[in-house]
């Protein structure tokens, strides 16, 4: 401060004619003292050590003070009476508060941006479960209530914001230290006590680039710490004003001028400077010391505006006139430009530009505590671009170059949600898979998103997959049999077994048999409209003419056998007869699978809902009424079938077809009645499985039973196919 006032005094362009004077109170960092220190000022009263001096003096502005609850009492003080107070150290965000500090201005960034600063920094780095301790002050407890605040909305947790115990026994590895210097000396003493070691210390300005800390005692417990600080700069002349002031104790003599000395040697010029480092002579880290530079700039220009009171410029209020002393609204408009370059304003709150440089101690090779600035904080630029890192390595603690971890659980991967912990912070979670047909795409997401209804999570749970579309498909020639009795009956054609059999109507129903195996191929593959349209009507009109065939033999067969009894009156069934009954019975089963195609025809159905990680791919029978009037007509004839071949069932053993028909008959009907609850009951394409199982097995048994005793005559005991053996009993019961 000493030497920007003689050096503004010097320069006759800044306020010529005109010096600055200056009083130095000492607040012991005491609020007490601070209040008595600024009544003095305010009253016009010089305190010295023995008596207390009255007198005017015109005091203008106030530098100071260095800790945030002295500024506060100095703020209040000083307001109503419109003498600014320039800090530069306070850095509590509540004296932005324009209604109680109307005064105040500062050189060093409020605490508002180092919160978000701090913030992102942690968030930067992946560390979302923090401890925390703080100054128990204005300093400490609004900048860390502003820090927790931007904290949580980042993702942040804090674990504790405690005393020593609770942080040697918490689990989170990063600490967040907002502490004055004064308090962080008796935490560090303490840490080092109980040995606490193995965190990563985070710190604010106040501390982080205090050099009588960097020892190695200290280091062991700081080492690789990382936080924000105000930018250094340069202070041209201000080392040579300090040499003076040390000559005596660096050299250990006396100069010339000094009345009183310690040393006896006077000083005789050879002692050389350019070689000597010390703490006092160090003017490679001006941050406070080049605020205390600035803010005495501020106070010269202010000054300068007021006194030569530019009318034309616009931000001056219409009110200020020239020689108007009100050093308050000047302050407010300051805008120049030190030396170094930097430019200096306050905004409307009496706070400058925030701009900070992330620090991280590191050792040199000697083993020296170096603070290396890795990373820049600009709070004008936009949010995404204010937090920015070098390329410059960082050194963590412990020395090393990993970066440490700190989180209360680890991250989430794809598939997986996270799950809160009741009575935990919200950065405190499980991990739940996520639920079949829903999915998470992204690390650490909160909840699971369920797929499209034609999709379904693959089996990571990362990503939506088109369900699988499933409907029966298998390829079998399962007509081979019939066609080969056919062959049989047609090679024999001419034998009294075939004869009697009805070779027209044995050949019709191989053929609707034929028919009956091939529907059911129609059943095979995925669902169109033709196929779902021809399948069920296909099914019930082979069917109808299956039955036909059955019943005209039974009824022929019935009729036969009665006219030949003596004294019968009942005629044989004639085959013209016996081709009607086929035609018109079959041809009522046509007329109901054409209505069912017109008003309400079979379509193919994606079914989404009977299963949820597949489409069932099916055909919508388009009116159960005409699906259930083909199988009730079907199963109508089968009972007539069946009626007329148990009254048959007396016929002559060597040929009694009507018994075999009636077996035919027992095991269609069984088929057909324990298909509906299969059918009704039965999942997606199994339905059609069920479907094609009643169809094979019914067409199967009705083969096997009438076709196969024929086939067995005929080929393996070819001495029994005569007219004289089939008509043997016959003979012999009529006799």
């Amino acid at each position: 401060m000493i030497f920007a006032i003689e050096e503004i005094n010097s320069n006759q362009m800044l306020l010529p004619n005109i010096s600055f004077g200056y009083q130095i109170f000492d607040s012991c960092g005491s609020t007490l003292a601070s209040m008595r220190s600024s009544m003095a000022l305010i009253n016009g009263q010089e305190l010295t050590a023995e008596h207390t001096c009255s007198g005017k003096t015109a005091v203008k502005a106030i530098i100071g003070e260095s800790e945030s609850s002295s500024t506060i009492v100095l703020s209040r003080a000083t307001g109503p009476f419109k003498i600014p107070v320039i800090s530069h150290f306070a850095t509590c965000a509540c004296l932005s508060n324009r209604k109680q500090f109307p005064s105040f201005f500062r050189t060093i960034p409020s605490d508002y941006y180092q919160s978000r600063a701090l913030a992102q920094l942690v968030k930067h780095f992946g560390w979302t479960w923090v401890g925390a301790v703080r100054s128990d002050n204005d300093y400490g407890n609004n900048g860390m209530a502003n820090f927790v605040e931007i904290a949580e909305r980042e993702g942040v947790c804090i674990e504790y914001s405690e005393v020593v115990e609770v942080i040697k026994k918490g689990t989170a590895k990063v600490l967040v230290a907002f502490l004055a210097q004064g308090e962080m000396d008796v935490l560090l003493e303490e840490i080092i006590r109980q040995n606490v070691t193995g965190l990563q210390w985070v710190g604010s300005e106040s501390w982080i680039t205090a050099r009588y800390l960097a020892t190695e005692r200290v280091s062991k417990v700081l080492g690789g710490a990382v936080g924000f600080t105000i930018s250094k700069s340069k202070i041209p002349g201000l080392k040579e004003f300090l040499l003076k002031e040390f000559w005596e104790m660096t050299f250990g003599c006396r100069l010339s001028s000094t009345i009183s000395s310690e040393y006896e040697k006077f000083c005789d010029g050879s002692e050389n400077l350019s070689n000597v480092s010390n703490a006092f002579t160090d003017v490679s880290e001006l941050r406070i010391s080049n605020n205390v530079y600035k803010a005495v700039y501020a106070v010269a220009y202010a000054l300068q505006n007021t006194i030569a009171c530019k009318t034309s410029n616009s931000s001056y209020s219409e009110n200020i006139t020239c020689g108007n002393k009100d050093l308050m609204v000047s302050s407010q408009n300051v805008n120049f430009t030190m030396a170094s370059g930097q430019t200096v304003y306050f905004d409307q709150n009496g706070n400058p530009m925030a701009r900070y440089e992330l620090i991280n101690w590191q050792k040199n090779g000697a083993g020296e505590t170096n603070f290396i600035t890795v990373g820049h904080y600009d709070a004008s630029l936009p949010s995404e671009q204010q937090f920015v890192m070098n390329s410059m390595n960082i050194i963590w603690e412990g020395d090393s170059y990993t970066k440490p971890s700190s989180v209360c659980s680890e991250r989430c991967q794809p598939g997986f949600r996270q799950a809160v912990i009741k009575r935990r912070p919200v950065c405190c979670f499980e991990c739940l898979r996520c639920p079949s047909g829903e999915i998470s795409n992204t690390t650490d997401s909160a909840e699971c998103v369920k797929c499209p209804l034609e999709y379904w999570s693959n089996e990571n749970h990362s990503t939506c997959v088109l369900k699988k579309v499933e409907f029966l498909s298998f390829e079998e020639n399962m007509v081979s049999l019939t066609i080969a009795v056919a062959l049989v009956f047609y090679n024999f054609i001419d034998t009294p077994l075939v004869k009697a059999s009805n070779a027209e109507l044995s050949f019709l129903l191989l053929f609707s048999l034929s028919l009956c195996f091939l529907c059911s191929l129609t059943f095979i593959g995925r669902p169109t409209e033709w196929s779902c349209m021809l399948r069920h009507t296909a099914f019930g009109i082979t069917f109808a003419l299956c039955m036909s065939c059955i019943l005209a033999r039974t009824i022929a067969v019935v009729m036969a056998f009665k006219a030949t009894v003596p004294g019968s009156s009942v005629p044989q069934c004639s085959l013209p007869l016996q081709r009607i009954s086929v035609f018109c019975c079959t041809l009522f089963q046509v007329i109901i699978c054409t209505l069912w195609l017109v008003l309400a025809p079979p379509m193919p159905f994606k079914n989404i809902t009977h299963s949820l990680d597949k489409i069932i791919v099916e055909c919508d029978l388009g009116s159960a009424i005409g699906f259930w009037a083909v199988l009730v007509y079907i199963g109508l004839l089968s009972v007539l079938c069946f009626i007329l071949a148990f009254l048959a069932r007396k016929l002559p053993d060597n040929f009694n077809e009507a018994k075999f028909i009636t077996f035919s008959i027992l095991i269609f009907c069984a088929v057909w009645i324990t298909f509906i609850p299969a059918y009704v009951s039965s999942p997606g394409k199994f339905t059609v499985a069920v479907e094609i199982f009643a169809i094979l097995a019914s067409s199967f048994g009705l083969l096997f039973c009438i076709f196969t005793p024929k086939c067995y005559i005929i080929l393996l005991k070819p001495d029994q196919n005569t007219r004289k053996h089939i008509m043997g009993k016959t003979h012999n019961k009529s006799q």
